[in-house]
């Protein structure tokens, strides 16, 4: 009994999802601005590193293979100096990656008998009718007093 059934695990994300076609826009000379708009805010960001920036990305998936990825960009004052990335995938390859399987087998008929449907109460004839709409009002009060 025990094998047929276990637990729910739920996929674990963490991190900053950065894709190649992200990475691809960085250049070298670009302010730190600029880069944060490409890539997001930093997850780690040091104080004693001031000019390192990590992106970390994990993914655990119960059944599969665990997935890591890294991008580090350096600055030399506000200016991107150099990247290291390990392999990224781009934005299809990792959207692809987060589909989930389709249960197999027929799905239900999603339609009532009128035997269940005579189980509720029939619906009333007359709807009331829909209260007036106040009118918009054309004075408004001052914001400020008078006289300032």
């Amino acid at each position: 009994m025990a094998r047929v059934v276990t637990p729910y695990k739920m996929d674990m994300i963490q991190g900053n999802v950065v894709t190649r076609e992200q990475l691809a826009v960085l250049k070298p000379g670009m302010q730190r601005i600029q880069v944060r708009d490409i890539l997001g805010s930093a997850l780690l960001a040091s104080v004693f590193h001031a000019d390192r920036w990590d992106y970390v990305f994990t993914l655990n998936r119960p059944g599969a293979e665990p997935q890591a990825r890294r991008v580090t960009v350096f600055f030399k004052g506000d200016v991107l100096e150099r990247i290291e990335a390990d392999e990224l995938p781009s934005e299809s390859e990792f959207v692809s990656t987060l589909k989930s399987e389709a249960k197999s087998g027929p799905l239900p008929a999603l339609e009532a008998s009128e035997d269940a449907l005579k189980k509720f109460p029939a619906a009333s004839k007359a709807a009331p009718a829909p209260s007036a709409v106040p009118a918009t009002p054309t004075h408004y009060p001052p914001l400020e007093p008078a006289g300032k």
